[in-house]
Order: C-alpha cells, then sequence, then structure tokens
C-alpha cells in the first residue's frame, strides 16, 4: 500500500506543479484573451483530473486514515479535488462565455464607455463564485499544523492560488453586474469622488482634500465640478448629521463639520453617506454613489494612460505624481487657494487622459485591481441593491473582521498637527503569535502588535521645510513634529492583555460595531522614533493575523501587514 500511495503521489504531484505553474498567466489570459484561455484551462483540467484520479479510491482512502502519513495524504487529496472543480467548474466555462468579448471594449472612446460590455459575463461569472469559493474554502480548511515542510509550503502556495483565483472571479461577478447601471444605461448618474491626500493622515489614508462630481448617462462620462474640501467646510458650525454616540465617544463631531475629516471613521459604509449629505447640503447635489482615490491611485493610471502634460506645462507621470502632489506642490505653492487649484487640475488631467481612451483596458484594470487590494479605492452606492452587491469586498471598505482562519486588527492613523507631516512618516507594523492552534480548542493564545513610528524630516525641519507643511505650531504641535493620534482596533474575540508606548502615553478605550478600541497620541519629533506595543489573547483557531494601516504616501509598499503562527511578517509603511 506504501508504495502505491507513494507512487501514484508522486504522479499526483507532477502534475499539480504544471496546474501551480500555469495559473497565473492563465487567469490573465481570461480577461485579456478569453479565446486562447479555453485552450490552456483544457489543457490544465487534463492534469487536475489526472492528479485527482490518482489520489482518489479506496487504498488512498484506507491510507488517509493511518497516524501522521493520514493527514500528508488527506490534504493533498484535498488539494488536487479543489483544483479540478476550480478548474472544470469555474474557470472553463467562464472563459467559454467570455469567448467573443474584447477587454479592450471596455476601453473608453471619446469620453464614452459601453455600458453593456460586460452584461454577458454577469451570468456566467455568478455562476462560476460558489464553485471557486467552495475549492479556495476547502483548501483554506485544511489543518496545516501536522503537515510537514514541503507538503505544508505546497498547500499554502496552493491556498494563495485558490484564494486570488476565487476573488478574481468574485470581483468580475460583481463588476459585471454593477458596472452598466453606474454608468447610466438606465438614466443619468452622479457620484462624488473623493481625493484624499496621504500627506495629512486620516485612518482611511488622508484628508477629503477635493471632490470632483462625475456625471454617467448612458456610457458618456464627464467631470462637473470640483469643489476643495475647504470651501465645502466653510460655515459648518453643526454636525450636518448627528453621528452616534460610539462613533463620537472615539472622533468626536469632527467627521460631520469638516469635509476634510470623513475618512476619519474608517468604515466606509459610514463615510460614503455623510460625504454625501455634506455634499447636497452646500451644493443641492444628492448624489448616487461616493468614491474615494488618492494620489497614489492617480500613479497608477498613470502607468496605464502614460506621463500627461498640466495646463501649467508639468508633467505628471506614475514615477512623480505622489511627490508632487503630495508635497512639491506645499513648497511651489505657499497660497493654499493656488495649492488647490493645482491638486484639481492635476487630477482632472488624469481623469481626461483616461477618458480619452490612452492606454490599454487591461493596464487600466490592473490599476484598479492594485488599488483596490491596497484598500486606496473605496466605493458606497445609495442604492440598497448595488450597495448589497458591494459588501463583503474590500472596496466597500469595512472594517477589519476575524474569521476562524485570520485574525485581524485595525490600526489607523490620523495627524493631528493640522500639517503635512504625514509624508515624512513611517510606520513600521509587525505581528507575531506566540503559538500554533493545538487539538485543544480551550487553550488562550496571544497575538501581538507592534507599531514603530519613525519621523524622516530633517532635524532642522522646523526651519527647512514650508510653513504648511509644518503648520507652524497652529495646533499647538511644535514646528517639524508630527502629532498622531493612532487607533488600534482589536480582532473580534480577542482581549486586551496589554497595551504600551515607549513615551508613556495612555490609551483610552471604547466600543465600535462590536470591537474593542484603543486611541493613543505621540508627539513625534524630526529624526525620532516611538514604538507602540499591543498584546491582546484569544481562543482562536486563526493560524494567520493581518493589521490593515493606514494606506500612506509610498506606492511600492502594502498597507496590509500579514503573518502566521510559523513565521514574523514585517512591512514598512511610509
Amino acid at each position: 500500500m506504501a508504495v502505491w500511495v507513494g507512487v501514484t503521489g508522486a504522479l499526483a504531484y507532477q502534475h499539480l506543479a504544471r496546474v501551480q505553474s500555469g495559473a497565473a498567466d492563465t487567469v490573465e489570459a481570461v480577461t485579456t484573451d478569453p479565446a486562447s484561455a479555453v485552450t490552456r484551462l483544457e489543457a490544465l483540467a487534463d492534469e487536475t483530473s489526472a492528479a485527482r484520479a490518482l489520489t482518489s479510491g479506496p487504498i488512498w482512502g484506507l491510507a488517509s486514515l493511518t497516524p501522521w502519513v493520514g493527514p500528508q495524504l488527506s490534504a493533498f487529496q484535498t488539494v488536487t479535488a479543489s483544483a479540478d472543480e476550480l478548474v472544470t467548474r469555474s474557470f472553463i466555462p467562464l472563459a467559454m462565455a467570455a469567448e467573443g468579448v474584447s477587454i479592450e471594449s471596455l476601453r473608453p472612446a471619446a469620453g464614452r464607455f459601453d455600458p453593456g460590455a460586460l452584461s454577458r459575463l454577469a451570468e456566467p461569472a455568478h455562476m462560476a463564485t460558489g464553485p471557486a469559493r467552495d475549492a479556495a474554502e476547502a483548501v483554506r480548511d485544511i489543518d496545516r499544523t501536522p503537515l510537514v515542510g514541503v507538503l505544508g509550503r505546497a498547500v499554502d502556495q496552493a491556498d494563495d492560488v485558490f484564494t486570488q483565483s476565487a476573488t478574481f472571479i468574485d470581483a468580475l461577478s460583481r463588476t459585471s453586474r454593477l458596472l452598466p447601471d453606474m454608468l447610466g444605461q438606465d438614466g443619468e448618474r452622479h457620484y462624488l469622488v473623493l481625493v484624499q491626500n496621504n500627506a495629512e493622515w486620516r485612518s482611511l489614508g488622508g484628508i477629503s482634500g477635493s471632490a470632483i462630481l462625475l456625471t454617467t448617462n448612458n456610457g458618456a462620462v464627464s467631470l462637473d465640478t470640483t469643489e476643495s474640501a475647504t470651501g465645502l467646510s466653510r460655515n459648518t458650525t453643526q454636525p450636518i448629521v448627528d453621528l452616534p454616540e460610539d462613533i463620537t465617544k472615539i472622533y468626536g463631531t469632527r467627521p460631520a463639520r469638516y469635509f476634510h475629516n470623513l475618512t476619519e471613521i474608517p468604515d466606509f459604509s459610514i463615510d460614503g453617506p455623510l460625504a454625501q449629505a455634506f455634499f447636497a447640503q452646500k451644493t443641492g447635489v444628492s448624489v448616487d454613489g461616493v468614491i474615494t482615490i488618492d494620489p497614489v491611485v492617480l500613479s497608477y493610471i498613470l502607468l496605464a494612460t502614460g506621463p500627461i502634460t498640466l495646463p501649467d506645462g508639468e508633467t505628471l507621470s506614475s514615477d512623480n505624481a505622489a511627490s508632487l502632489l503630495m508635497n512639491e506642490v506645499y513648497e511651489r505653492y505657499p497660497d493654499p487657494a493656488q495649492q488647490d487649484t493645482f491638486f484639481a487640475a492635476s487630477t482632472g488631467a488624469v481623469f481626461h487622459a483616461l477618458l480619452e481612451g490612452r492606454g490599454s483596458a487591461s493596464a487600466f484594470i490592473s490599476a484598479l485591481n492594485r488599488a483596490g487590494n491596497e484598500h486606496r479605492l473605496l466605493m458606497w452606492s445609495a442604492d440598497a441593491d448595488e450597495q448589497a452587491v458591494l459588501a463583503g469586498t474590500t472596496i466597500a471598505g469595512p472594517l477589519p473582521s476575524t474569521d476562524e482562519h485570520t485574525a485581524r486588527f485595525g490600526l489607523y492613523l490620523n495627524d493631528g498637527t493640522g500639517s503635512k507631516m504625514s509624508y515624512y512618516l513611517t510606520p513600521t507594523t509587525s505581528l507575531a503569535w506566540d503559538s500554533c492552534p493545538s487539538s485543544d480548542s480551550r487553550t488562550q493564545r496571544q497575538l501581538s502588535l507592534h507599531l514603530d513610528l519613525a519621523n524622516g524630516a530633517p532635524a532642522d525641519a522646523a526651519t527647512s521645510l514650508p510653513l504648511y507643511i509644518t503648520g507652524n505650531g497652529a495646533y499647538g504641535t511644535a514646528p517639524g513634529h508630527a502629532k498622531v493620534v493612532g487607533n488600534v482596533y482589536l480582532p473580534e474575540g480577542f482581549e486586551l492583555v496589554s497595551a504600551q508606548t515607549t513615551t508613556g502615553a495612555d490609551f483610552t478605550q471604547a466600543t465600535l460595531e462590536g470591537r474593542t478600541v484603543l486611541t493613543f497620541g505621540v508627539d513625534v519629533a524630526p529624526q525620532q522614533t516611538i514604538g507602540v506595543d499591543v498584546v491582546v489573547r484569544g481562543t482562536s483557531t486563526a493560524s494567520h493575523a493581518e493589521a490593515h494601516v493606514t494606506p500612506t504616501a509610498d506606492a511600492s509598499l502594502d498597507p496590509i501587514v500579514r503573518a502566521s503562527c510559523e513565521n514574523r511578517a514585517v512591512a514598512i509603511l511610509e
């Protein structure tokens, strides 16, 4: 029996390795060239079918019951069966339905998109979602604890591939259902596009520096007006809406009094309606939805369109967009009104380049996909049915949610300086488990979050940086220093063990949406680093951990910090 299992397992592994090595290119082909994808997928189906056949039958079933070896065989069997389900029941039907659909049909021409470009994929993508999700969950549910090195790594790789595939199919399904209506196929729509500025941190990125009114009608897209946050906040002495008490205990009424502070609340299902109410009161226009982006997203779009020339002759590219819009502009234009004008003109120019059809549709989709994965692109819809489609996705901007596989922190950072000093701050965040899950469900485990906040501004920042960047002490913080107010959302089901900073700063505690929230404030001087440590404890079966951190000005770094119970994962966010 052992020889038989060994031989068939080795053969099955070869088939599975070929599936995993070709999976990424095949997934990309589904969106770029469905006709070629069908042929590739049929070849992968032969591999998955062979692997599944080799790991099925009574001998494998009997061997999977034996100690030590059994869990290895059972895990491998689950991966092969799930791979076969994913390819044959999800990707092949979807790719066949996509034949004849050109991804380039999604590229606008003369400012107009084809609202029905993806409509024929809505039903097959929806049908493919279930099998893909089931396959990904089956692999995710494999107990990794007893697995030996090579098989453990193989299961981890399969988990990544299956999760990415299921996420892709789910996103395609939701997009194909939402996009036609969003593009106004049944009548005119109005959307508010918030452009956050990560140089002055707010929980979901930065202050809502400007708002663009975008109109769609039967695929035609136009940019109507641009309003500054300063203008939209002017003469607002009372909150636009009454915020719930659990929100005001943490954030006060600031998000409902100042347009800049909308995204201080790290739940976009709250921020979207708040922005809608703000804009309606100030302009009389009630929008159908709210979208938020940041200059880093603009840099991703510029990768697709190529560099553009601004009205003042400046060239804006993917390489300089973030630094120019979040730092250099304040050195060039000391007048805030000029800064707002430059910011609005730059954002508008990027959108116009996109609407002119510059670049490829696939490059544009890749840009938006990256922005969504990094929580830099968020959306809320005033239509309850559309919001239900968005719910549960990263672009809906929900609070991080803990499940049986992954414990999730939220680490949200806000500028308390009234400055643009966040551009110079580097938060380095790490996570670590004290142990892996055990067979005893009553065993409590600890999860630690560590944050280092470093101020990289020059030592003479008080005099060498423009007053608008340092804040000039207007809110009680010394010029060149950066006051950071942080909110740590603990994973659900975990209790606080300890929380401390290297400066001895106090923490306050509150509750929002069933999550314990710790709030701290630190003043970081130029060239200084301050540490923050939070330790929690729970009986979770999760072997993975994540921290969702405020997206910053650094386009090269992921705002999602990850760790497993075997490893310590570190991500540096600037």
